[in-house]
């Protein structure tokens, strides 16, 4: 069985995630695609590599993405790093023939995630962005519902993610608060999730109408190197800076196939921790997915009884898409940690086959030149074509 040699860059809580799938991968899906070595692993200084190294199980260590990325022993090359290192790890990665996987967003804006797309299709490597939530199983089975016209016509999607772990104001000025990293604030962070599954459920978006919204103006200044998103180490007598991205997002959406929808997403909803919905309403009946709730899909058919006739339950498991290499109970329960192996398990299978994945860069710069039309139709207030 083939090896493929990963060199995963950025130590933090991504790598973690990742590293968990590629040693977990093989165990799920046997036989696997290929093996994922974690050869080495990249991070910002030698001490803070040595330890991710120790931590995750990789072979080796470096502080010197570039060097890494070159290295002729190098297979696969797995961006985890802050949004404004993507575009040139990418580019460097794609000039050295590596098949890529980035985090999500993938870049801080479209001209950037345009210019990723063109030199991975100009390298022919095979390219994924990590929205993995879309590899839920009950979220691949509501894309079965949907393919199979079982709900007929899409009408409708109405999409949510509300976290609130930034909610206090005296959480610390994390680089996802500060434009010229992150590009923007929770529309990149989050809302992106909810466009990929508004695109990948219902279809291409042709235009928005939006608000975004900045509540916490500025926040203490980070008093260690380490970034971090725990709202509980907050210090009011810090020195604050300026947060000059949003904070909270709300689109309409017109979609190219005449559906309707809307998206809100924001970081401050005290009392939701990881809430990304989604409700689908079509001429024939209508799906609800909750991430918090991830084993369970709900569907309504028009068709049915009219003493039955509501919402049921579907518990996910091995009858469901990617069920035969996880859980052998339905509802037994996953997490996001299989998300990540179904995520690595369709990479690699990808790579094996040569066949571009879904979401790739193509797909990221789509999402970003979205991301970018919902900021411009905020500050013009009118809406915008994509």
């Amino acid at each position: 069985m083939k090896k493929l040699n990963v060199a995963v860059i950025g130590g933090g809580f991504m790598a973690k995630a990742h590293s968990m799938a590629y040693a977990c991968m093989p165990m799920f899906f046997w036989p696997a695609p290929a093996i994922p070595i974690r050869k080495v692993i990249v991070d910002i200084n030698d001490k803070a590599a040595e330890e991710a190294k120790n931590k995750l199980g990789f072979e080796s260590y470096s502080s010197n993405w570039k060097e890494v990325i070159n290295n002729k022993d190098v297979d696969v090359v797995d961006i985890c790093t802050p949004n404004d290192t993507h575009l040139p790890m990418a580019i460097e990665a794609a000039k050295a023939g590596k098949h890529i996987i980035c985090e999500k967003p993938l870049a801080r804006n479209s001209n950037e995630a345009k210019e990723m797309y063109e030199a991975v299709k100009n390298n022919n490597i095979i390219h994924m962005v990590a929205f993995n939530y879309r590899r839920t199983p009950a979220v691949a089975l509501a894309k079965k519902i949907i393919s199979e016209k079982k709900i007929g016509k899409i009408l409708n999607f109405r999409g949510t993610y509300l976290q609130d772990w930034p909610a206090d104001p005296n959480g610390p000025l994390s680089w996802r608060f500060q434009k010229e990293i992150s590009g923007s604030g929770t529309l990149g962070d989050i809302g992106t999730h909810v466009i990929d599954f508004a695109r990948y459920l219902v279809g291409e978006i042709s235009s928005v109408n939006s608000i975004a919204k900045t509540y916490v103006e500025t926040r203490p200044v980070q008093q260690s190197d380490n970034d971090t998103m725990d709202i509980r180490v907050g210090n009011s007598d810090a020195e604050r800076a300026k947060v000059d991205v949003d904070d909270e997002i709300i689109t309409m959406l017109k979609f190219s196939n005449g559906a309707v929808g809307s998206i809100e997403a924001t970081r401050n909803g005290y009392g939701r921790n990881n809430y990304l919905t989604f409700e689908i309403h079509g001429t024939e009946g209508s799906i609800c997915f909750n991430y918090e709730r991830r084993d369970e899909l709900k569907v309504m058919f028009a068709n049915m009884p009219s003493e039955t006739r509501g919402f049921q339950t579907i518990y996910t498991g091995p009858a469901h898409p990617y069920g035969e290499g996880l859980w052998p109970i339905p509802g037994l329960g996953i997490g996001y940690g299989e998300t990540k192996i179904i995520e690595c398990f369709d990479f690699f299978t990808a790579i094996k086959e040569n066949q571009q994945p879904s979401p790739n860069f193509e797909d990221g710069y789509i999402i970003a030149k979205i991301a970018d039309s919902i900021i411009e139709s905020s500050n013009k207030g009118e809406w915008i074509q994509i």
